[in-house]
């Protein structure tokens, strides 16, 4: 399993990611709308991955109190 700074570093390169994707989806929503759609995708199971990756570190952080 991995350790709590490594999934906090996972988690802050998914929100990086994130963001980056939905940056370049609104500037491609008018001129490739399938393009933008597609990241748009991504970035959302992104996010979801994210939750899941918030939850398992707090559940870390309460087993370590």
């Amino acid at each position: 399993m991995p350790s709590l700074a490594q999934m906090n570093g996972s988690l802050h390169i998914h929100n990086f990611y994130i963001g980056k994707l939905k940056a370049k989806q609104e500037q491609l929503f008018d001129s490739d709308p399938e393009l933008a759609m597609l990241l748009d995708n991504v970035a959302a199971v992104l996010s979801e991955h994210a939750v899941v990756l918030t939850n398992d570190i707090a559940a870390m952080e309460d087993d370590d109190t």
